[in-house]
């Protein structure tokens, strides 16, 4: 029997389905790749009957913060991207800096909702519903809804893992209507960027990581191609937040087997796949090589620090010359979020035999100006998202710079000589002046 037949009285056109939202309700909506575009679609085009619902969309392509929807909706975002970046800083959106993915942490603080819109596959015979590639934190956050609705995506893969929901959960199905798609916000990766990250992946692969290490590869313009510079390495493990493009190839190739890991050995553990194509997609579908996993299992700090040999690789928007990170803000306005990136950082640096590694382009050109990455201080209203002590190398082109038992004077030098040939001297000057030199 078809799954429309069999759960027919669950089944509802998208506008329906969104009037299970009430004025003064607090709704959770699946984020980043997860994004139920219909239902979201559905639910906005009520902002003229509903009053103060919360919105929490996290990594949103979904633009909620508009002027004619300020009544309406109030968004809480944990990772702010084009949708909604502007409309944070301007204090017409809220930001969330979440870090802590302690289970009965995240459910206390963050939930609970009155409504989860969360995308999945149709259910199966069992009446089992996978949220295909991308589960992030919506077991959790269904978990701690009153209200299920899910959004049906018959393109979604399944997996192993917790990447799953029961129909007996859920209060309404909607089905998803491709006109709706909108693309995740991914930014494009520049020539300047390719180039930079070549040279610093190559870096990272050939002197930092080693057979039979376990990796976490964040994703951002740099480390999201790490995977496809690991091909000579030997029994590499992956227990990660976002499973890359080029993970799955190194599986079939038998560079990823996993038979080191403390943490589920042999399996490929994430909460989500992100630019992946659609044929590595097809290698990860019922394949119990790999397992997804919600956020508070992948970004759990218990878990992680479980793990020997365990290698952070995270990227940076800025990062000072003493070594503090931030991923999240860029010149002191926010731009993304922390993320996981904390949370990897420590538990690599812990690790007995691990390393926290930064990779970073030394510069970037924006508006036609080159601006240095590594600057002298991070800039007023920066977030630290890694702190100095938690960072054991950082990458540029330029190469690497060792910060692992090193003074501040010697952590400066090592800055400076991996910092863009054209803003050394500055560098220098400014450390001199900060009484680093």
């Amino acid at each position: 029997m078809d799954w429309r037949t069999r759960y027919a009285d669950r089944l509802v056109p998208a506008e329906d389905a969104a009037r299970i939202v009430a004025s003064g309700d607090k709704v959770w909506v699946g984020m980043f790749t997860s994004n139920p575009e219909t239902l979201a679609t559905a639910l906005f085009a009520r902002k003229d009957e509903l009053r103060g619902v919360t919105v929490h969309h996290y990594v949103s392509p979904f633009v909620w913060a508009a002027p004619e929807a300020a009544d309406a909706f109030t968004l809480v975002s944990a990772f702010t991207t084009p949708a909604d970046r502007r409309q944070v800083n301007a204090g017409t959106a809220e930001y969330l800096p979440l870090g802590n993915f302690r289970e009965s942490w995240v459910k206390e603080a963050v939930g609970p909702f009155d409504v989860a819109l969360v995308k999945t596959s149709p259910p199966d015979e069992h009446g089992y519903m996978s949220f295909g590639s991308a589960l992030w934190a919506n077991r959790t956050m269904c978990d701690v809804s009153r209200q299920i609705v899910c959004e049906v995506d018959e393109r979604l893969i399944r997996t192993y893992g917790e990447n799953f929901l029961h129909i007996s959960e859920v209060t309404r199905l909607a089905e998803h209507r491709e006109a709706d798609d909108r693309d995740p916000p991914i930014p494009p990766r520049t020539d300047e960027v390719v180039l930079a990250a070549e040279v610093i992946c190559t870096l990272v692969a050939s002197e930092l990581v080693r057979d039979g290490d376990t990796l976490q590869m964040g994703i951002g313009d740099v480390t999201s191609a790490m995977a496809l510079y690991l091909g000579d390495k030997h029994d590499l493990g992956v227990q990660t937040e976002l499973i890359t493009g080029g993970v799955a190839a190194l599986v079939e190739q038998g560079v990823v087997t996993g038979k080191h890991k403390e943490v589920a050995p042999g399996r490929v553990v994430g909460s989500a796949l992100v630019q992946v194509p659609r044929e590595e997609l097809e290698m990860v579908h019922q394949n119990p090589r790999f397992e997804l996993w919600d956020f508070c299992h992948t970004d759990d700090l218990r878990t992680l620090v479980r793990e020997t040999n365990f290698v952070a690789i995270n990227n940076a928007l800025q990062i000072d010359l003493t070594g503090h990170v931030t991923a999240e803000t860029l010149n002191g306005q926010v731009y993304s979020g922390p993320g996981g990136q904390t949370v990897f950082a420590v538990a690599a640096s812990y690790s007995e035999g691990g390393r926290s590694i930064i990779a970073v382009p030394s510069s970037s050109t924006v508006a036609g100006e080159r601006c240095s990455r590594i600057v002298p201080l991070l800039p007023p209203g920066s977030m630290v998202t890694v702190p100095r002590t938690f960072v054991d190398y950082v990458v540029t082109e330029h190469g690497i710079a060792t910060l692992r038992g090193k003074t501040v004077r010697q952590r400066a030098e090592e800055m400076i000589a991996i910092a863009h040939p054209d803003f050394r001297a500055e560098l220098r000057a400014e450390a001199q002046h900060l009484r680093y030199l």
